[in-house]
Parts: structure tokens; sequence; C-alpha cells
């Protein structure tokens, strides 16, 4: 084992909470006109993304977080063309979607131009050259105003954005009005699934104020998790449709389904990863339960 001196990552996840990364080497350190961004490699995690002081990818296991965001609404799905992403800078999204045979258009639309080439040019092992695919459209701007403005419809809906941080590019996208909005823009079977932060019942009340808000727009709303070792946690996720039955599957429903998709490379998800990540423990189910606040434009969860 290698000894210090390092130069150390603090990650705060609380005020009085953290978790440290030794660095090895940065490869970009600076503020885009939304955020401040950080590529760094580590020894432990390999090369990390940071977006406001917080780690969004890892190079060792950000097939965890991609594979749990994008494939239970995909395999949910019945025959998934038009997806849309919101945020998404990395590409790993975008990899992730291009697996399934029946896309014909992904249109990822990110504010910040600044971070996706950032990491087209340190990190494109993350996009596996998905930016380039004929498939796939990038636009840079507003996702709300994109979607308020155009009556483009799509099957399924994903938002991979940093957490509502005060003063954060994405606090907007997380409220009942947004939600609204995306519900208006998915076909009668669409699906819209995000990533909705920490599964710690110490820090629970943004993951449940996600659930409850996403509930004043769809009428089935899960939640689900899985541990994301570069996270130091349990880290939560939730799924919505807009048809009732959209989310009942079986494991072996899920397994036919990527085998007939020819989906046969994936590293962490099949039929029972997936009934393992959306069995939720008692404790989160009744934190989740008491915590019934609902996100507001006027009302925004800002988050440390």
């Amino acid at each position: 084992m290698k000894t210090p001196p390092w130069k150390w990552f603090i990650e705060y996840t609380h005020p009085t909470q953290a978790h440290m990364q030794a660095v090895e080497k940065v490869l970009y350190s600076g503020k885009t006109d939304y955020q401040t961004v950080e590529i760094f490699d580590t020894e432990f995690y390999g090369r990390c993304l940071i977006l406001d002081g917080k780690i969004q990818s890892a190079e060792f296991d950000e097939y965890i977080y991609h594979e749990a965001l994008i494939q239970p609404a995909m395999i949910y799905h019945p025959a998934p063309r038009k997806v849309m992403v919101v945020g998404g800078g990395e590409g790993a999204v975008l990899r992730e979607i291009l697996r399934h045979p029946t896309v014909e258009h992904v249109l990822m639309v990110d504010i910040d131009r600044e971070v996706v080439e950032l990491c087209k040019k340190h990190l494109p092992e993350l996009s596996q050259g998905a930016f380039e695919n004929p498939k796939v459209s990038v636009l840079y701007q507003d996702a709300r105003a994109y979607l308020e403005n155009h009556g483009d419809k799509f099957d399924i809906i994903f938002l991979d954005l940093p957490e509502p941080v005060d003063g954060g590019p994405a606090y907007l996208l997380f409220t009942r009005e947004f939600y609204q909005i995306v519900a208006n823009r998915l076909e009668a079977e669409g699906i819209i699934a995000l990533q909705a932060g920490s599964y710690n019942p110490r820090l629970i009340e943004c993951h449940a104020a996600i659930c409850h808000t996403l509930a004043t727009a769809f009428p089935v709303v899960r939640s689900y998790s899985v541990f994301i070792p570069s996270y130091d946690t349990e880290w939560g996720f939730a799924i919505a449709a807009k048809s009732p039955a959209a989310l009942q599957l079986s494991s072996a429903e899920i397994d036919k389904r990527l085998a007939e998709r020819k989906i046969n490379d994936l590293k962490f998800y099949d039929g029972e990863t997936h009934l393992s990540m959306f069995s939720v423990p008692k404790h989160i189910r009744q934190a989740i339960s008491r915590n019934k606040r609902i996100i507001a434009d006027d009302e925004p969860l800002l988050i440390y």
C-alpha cells in the first residue's frame, strides 16, 4: 500500500459528517457558469467527477449508479423508442439507454456545456462513444424551458441531476410544477426515473420529499436504492409512471426482457438485483411516510 503524503478531497454529506478520498492527480479544477467542477485521479476509485464538492461518478463503480438509474425504467417499458435525459453530462446514461434496440432517438438536454466537454476530454470511457451515436441529440439549454416550450412527447424521461443545492443549477427541477410538466410530456405508458438523494435515514428528507412530490403528478411512485462504494452510502432513486400497472415485472420477466433485447453485458443489473433494489427496508419506508414535504417552485428543497 502506498503511504502519505496525499492531497485529500473531503466530501461533506452534512455539516457534521464527511468522508475523504486521497487524490493522486488533479486533471481539472475550476468553475463553469453554473457550478464548480473537479476531475481527479484516486488510487482507490480511479478517475472521479466532482460537482459542487460532491462525487458524481467514479471510474471504479459508476456502472452501479448508471445501470441502477437507467435499466429498471428501460426494462419496465415494453418498447421505449423516444427517450429524454435531463442532465447526464458524463454520457454514461446515454451508453446505458443505447443498449436497448427499440430506441430510435435520445435527446439529452444539459445546461452546462463545459461539463459535457470536460467529460468528453477526461472521462471518455464513461460515454463509450455515445455522443457520436446518430440516435443521440444534445441541446445545451434549460431543460425546464425546453419542456415548457416544445410539444415533443417521450416514452421515458430520465433526470440525472445534482442534488438541489442552494445556488446550484438544478433546484427548480425537483418541484411539483416541474414534475407536472414532465408528466405532460410523457406518452400514456410513460415513465420518469431519477436519482433521488441519500438513503441514510438521518438524511432521508430529500429522498422522501422527492417521492411525495412525484406523487402529486403520477399515480404510482416507487422508491429504490443501491449501495455505491464511492458515495460511501446507500443511494436512493425514484421511478414513477402514468399507468398504475406499468411498474410490475417479476425477476423472471426482467431477465426475459433483457435476453429478448440481447443485453448480456451488464455488470450490475438483472432480475435478482432488481428485486433487491426495490426491497425497501421497514425503517426507510417509515421515514419516507413520516416526511411528507412537497417541493414547490416557491418552496424549493435546498440541501447542504
